[in-house]
């Protein structure tokens, strides 16, 4: 009879089409731990199947429209924070997609969302970021700049879509036809993906702005206006890449 360790070993070697053969292998096995170890298999595999009807039930756009061709789902992040800029991604995923737990960046951890960024970065048939900084945001307001982060992602685009799903909004002064889907971030994988590359994107960018102007918290609080960094704002003033515009109750 094998070891509890030997039968583990087999269900983690496992592919998840084998396991319904390890369930009949040991499933007259009376050990504990067997019986543990079975139940423990028979959730993951029941949280995967889960996972792939959620999954299949964010590509509603995606089939509705993938006659068109291209597929370009368009999101951004930084509209809110005080400090740094406003980051947007352009993703045009395979129509055989198959990548899980993309879902709106906000309802993932960051752990998930930095897994999931080279799996989209690899699979995604084109991604494009574009961006505004500090001072486009007080030049022209958050809202335009955001639309002119918005056009650069769409523009370096290695291929050219046939239809942009955004989140929310209609970008301005851009010919491709567009879908605005309200929360598109958690209804859309195409939108998905681009929430999270923007995400993490602007993420990386404001821990690297946290060692050139320390004493913000920026690696903890990515420019979002925390307790710790409005209080370092007011008794440091503002550094270069505060928005000037936003800080006016602080400063």
């Amino acid at each position: 009879m094998k070891t509890i360790s030997e039968i583990k070993a087999e269900f983690e070697a496992a592919d998840l089409k084998d396991l319904h053969t390890l369930y009949d292998k040991y499933g007259e096995d009376k050990r504990s731990g067997v019986r543990k170890l079975i139940l423990a298999y028979q959730r993951k595999e029941e949280a995967y199947e889960a996972e792939l009807k959620r999954t299949e039930s964010m590509k509603f756009y995606e089939h509705k429209y993938e006659h068109l061709g291209y597929l370009c789902g368009i999101d951004e992040v930084g509209r809110g924070p005080l400090a740094g800029p406003v980051v947007a991604c352009a993703v045009i995923l395979p129509k055989d997609s198959r990548i899980l737990y993309l879902n709106d960046s906000k309802k993932l951890t960051e752990a998930k969302r930095e897994e999931l960024y080279p799996v989209i970065m690899k699979e995604a048939v084109a991604v494009g970021i574009g961006m505004s900084d500090h001072r486009k945001i007080d030049d022209i307001n958050i809202l335009q700049a955001t639309y002119e982060a918005m056009r650069q992602a769409v523009s370096k685009l290695s291929v050219v879509p046939q239809l942009l799903l955004n989140d929310a909004v209609t970008i301005p002064d851009i010919s491709i036809p567009q879908v605005p889907i309200i929360k598109g971030d958690a209804k859309s994988v195409s939108i998905a993906a681009a929430s999270i590359v923007a995400k993490v994107t602007r993420d990386h960018m404001m821990v690297e702005y946290d060692k050139l102007y320390p004493g913000y918290g920026f690696a903890s609080n990515k420019g979002y206006g925390s307790q710790e960094h409005i209080e370092a704002l007011r008794r440091l003033g503002p550094c270069p890449i505060h928005r000037k515009t936003f800080i006016t109750h602080f400063v």
